[in-house]
């Protein structure tokens, strides 16, 4: 999310577990935390229309015993609340990295194998959990906290059985619920890249009485698969608008959120304003959107902006609610550079491409 921390003597460094392990580290963590994202931040995000945040924060900032993880972004998660608190918005926490690693990604906090559905691992994640939902589920929050995400994307194969992963969500369930004073504070679990409508008999069992506490969180991409990076912009475009009606339809028994999107796909664009798939080309004036950001020209920045709107059009319309990844992502990945080059419209509601899903 910053290159620039890994540098210096952090170079080695593949993920937080190494980077904490890193003599200084306890001071560069400091400044990181001190600068990345601020106050001003949130105004110029509330600005824009959105009214939430989904904040992502390791188990390690609760509990890091016997680990090398440097506790404190809890602190700082604090401010957020209570900057969001001025800025009308909302926030879910996002616990985004746990014990054994849920997927072996960097972003879970330590890339490698997978170890998290080992017995201990899964209760030490509910431990986490309840300190979690002890604190943010207390009334006191109540006015700002509308969310607890259970874990983030646990992968669905290897070390990690589906099963495992559902069952265990019941009773991370149970001991949030039972923690957390605030009972109208969703408890979101993430899809494990199965999809919402995977999750509708563990939502009937979980959402009692027509309750809807219980939401599952979809991650849409279109640049991470082979299928996708085939397609040009407006096989791009038919791809997002065909979400809508499995969205839509798990949405209708219980909330379903797209808690990542984001503007990125491999296209290039042509002189003429058409599109291919790619990350590069020969064509004199051809751009493509894997180049610079701060170059992108205007036919760029018309192609990434007819794919954005056809997303939130998406999400508005068949969903509960959307996150993009990430506010302040390396160029095209930021929500706020986004913002500033036109590609992400502001406010969020305005739209110069209008009913490429069929609607209005």
């Amino acid at each position: 999310m910053n290159s620039d921390l890994f540098k210096g003597p952090f170079a080695s460094a593949k993920d937080q577990y190494t980077f904490d392990s890193t003599n200084g580290a306890a001071a560069a963590l400091e400044t990181h935390w001190l600068t990345f994202f601020t106050e001003a931040d949130i105004k110029t995000i509330a600005a824009t229309g959105i009214n939430a945040l989904r904040i992502p924060i390791g188990f390690w900032a609760y509990d890091n015993d016997h680990t090398p993880y440097i506790k404190g972004a809890d602190a700082y998660l604090e401010k957020a609340i209570g900057w969001a608190r001025n800025a009308n918005l909302k926030v879910w926490v996002d616990c985004h990295g746990m014990p054994g690693s849920q997927n072996g990604f960097d972003h879970s906090g330590q890339g490698g194998s997978v170890d998290w559905q080992q017995k201990s691992n899964l209760e030490h994640s509910i431990s986490v959990l309840q300190t979690m939902a002890t604190k943010y589920g207390a009334m006191e929050y109540a006015d700002v906290v509308v969310g607890l995400e259970l874990v983030n994307e646990p992968i669905s194969y290897g070390n990690n059985k589906f099963s495992t992963t559902q069952d265990w969500t019941k009773d991370a369930y149970a001991a949030v619920s039972a923690a957390a004073a605030n009972k109208n504070m969703k408890i979101i679990m993430h899809d494990g890249f199965q999809g919402a409508g995977k999750w509708t008999d563990v939502a009937s069992t979980l959402n009692k009485g027509g309750a809807r506490n219980f939401g599952v969180d979809s991650h849409l991409y279109q640049v991470f698969n082979d299928e996708d990076n085939k397609l040009d912009q407006k096989g791009h475009i038919s791809k997002a608008c065909s979400w809508s009606r499995n969205l839509k339809s798990a949405n209708d028994q219980f909330p379903v959120y797209v808690g990542e999107w984001s503007a990125a796909t491999n296209i290039c664009v042509n002189p003429d304003g058409s599109t291919t798939a790619g990350t590069s080309c020969g064509k004199e004036g051809c751009q493509c959107q894997s180049e610079d950001f701060d170059k992108w020209n205007e036919k760029m920045v018309e192609q990434v902006r007819r794919y954005v709107e056809a997303q939130l059009d998406v999400f508005e319309g068949s969903t509960s609610g959307y996150f993009a990844w990430s506010a302040k992502g390396p160029g095209g990945w930021g929500f706020l550079n986004g913002i500033k080059k036109g590609v992400i419209p502001n406010p969020v509601t305005d739209r110069k491409f209008g009913g490429q899903c069929g609607g209005k």
